[in-house]
This record gives C-alpha cells, sequence and structure tokens, in this order.
C-alpha cells in the first residue's frame, strides 16, 4: 500500500474474524516493526504474541479477575485529562458509543462495551508489550515507536489492530500465564486480526486536532 493509505487507514478495531493470521505474515510484520528506532539503538522492547489455547486462557479467565477487583498494574494508570485533552477523550468515547448505538445514559451496554477489551474484540491474536523493569519514560517512548511501527505493517498486510492499555490490568495474571519473567514490566496489549467487515464499530474514526494547534513553525 502507499503509504499515505497505510497511516489513513489505521484505526483502532473491535470487531475481528476468527480466523487466524498465518505465521509467516506475523513474523513478517513483527521483523519490520524491529525496525524502529530506539535511543542509543537499546532496542528496549519484549513482545509476546499469543493465540490458540493460550489466548483462549486469557479470554476465559481476565473478565471475571477484572469484575472481582483481582488487578495488578506495572505501571499506574490514571487516564484522567483536563482541558482539551479531556475534551478529545470525551469526544473519542461518544464516538464509539454512537457507533454501537448506545445511548449515554445506558450504563449497562457502556460497560459490555468496555469490558470487550478483555475478550480482545474476539481477535485471535494478541500481543503484549514489555519494558525491562529498570527502563523508564524515554524507553517507554522507543516501545511506542515500536508499536506503531508494527500496528501500521499489519494495515499492509491487510490487518486490524486495537491498542489497549486496559490490558495493564492484569500484569499479574497474564505474567503467571504466559510465564513472564519478573524482569520485565507490561506497558500494554495489542488485539489483532482480520477485520470483520460490515461492523458499524471497526467505521469508527476518532477527530484529529487541527494542524496548527499541534505543529508549530519557527522560522526567525
Amino acid at each position: 500500500m502507499e503509504f499515505t493509505d497505510v497511516v489513513t487507514n489505521r484505526r483502532s478495531i473491535r470487531a475481528y474474524e476468527s480466523t487466524p493470521v498465518p505465521t509467516e505474515i506475523i513474523e513478517r510484520v513483527f521483523s519490520l516493526g524491529l525496525k524502529a528506532p530506539s535511543n542509543c539503538n537499546t532496542q528496549p522492547w519484549y513482545v509476546h504474541i499469543v493465540s490458540g489455547a493460550k489466548i483462549e486462557s486469557l479470554r476465559n479467565s481476565l473478565p471475571e479477575k477484572f469484575m472481582s477487583g483481582q488487578l495488578h498494574l506495572d505501571y499506574p494508570y490514571e487516564g484522567v485529562y483536563q482541558d482539551e485533552f479531556k475534551v478529545r477523550q470525551y469526544a473519542a468515547a461518544q464516538a464509539l458509543y454512537n457507533s454501537l448505538s448506545i445511548a449515554r445514559e445506558d450504563k449497562v451496554k457502556r460497560h459490555e462495551a468496555f469490558m470487550r477489551n478483555f475478550t480482545f474484540f474476539d481477535a485471535p491474536h494478541v500481543a503484549f508489550f514489555y519494558l525491562p523493569a529498570e527502563f523508564g519514560l524515554r524507553e517507554a517512548c522507543d516501545l511506542g515507536m515500536f508499536a506503531q511501527t508494527v500496528m501500521l505493517g499489519l494495515v499492509n498486510e491487510g490487518l486490524g489492530s486495537c491498542p489497549q492499555t486496559a490490558l495493564g490490568f492484569h500484569a499479574g495474571t497474564i505474567k503467571e500465564t504466559l510465564d513472564i519473567p519478573d524482569d520485565r514490566k507490561l506497558m500494554f496489549g495489542l488485539s489483532f486480526g482480520y477485520p470483520k467487515m460490515n461492523e458499524p464499530v471497526n467505521e469508527c474514526v476518532t477527530d484529529r486536532a487541527n494542524f496548527s494547534d499541534l505543529v508549530i513553525f519557527h522560522e526567525r
């Protein structure tokens, strides 16, 4: 695909076909992702890709653990914003609920939509992105560049994905299930697979701020 088309077509996909992605495609996408830049070329990332029986085990256990309050985060998450950031957050949520025909006051349906995070939106694969435990903000930026490269690579293969910080709520369960070493900390997960066509939720597109509000030229 043309680069502009890849970037424009990337969006958070929340409905997937059950068809697994061939291993060679996954390997190709993540191999290209490994070419992402990092500070001093440290490449401070690990990714664990889960499919088959393992993803079904997590799909069955995570919703119950969340509802019972069995949470463990490697990184704190507040999710509280102010000013224009709060406006964008609310607008994104409203766009999602509108695509699902969920009224603002329908708390039950909104909760059900949120809980689909923990079943990976029925995706056949989920990737968990980790940093070495001793690393911090600078390396988190590196990890983000790696993940973005992966997401664009998935689009180029006709696939979709959804980055999910909500999966970080279950860092402990995921670490135990996948036998992740203690010296790695979970930043977020990424559900991916073939998008389910004609699903309204997959047509949801969030607005972007004006170019001139975010990009400032200094010429003199």
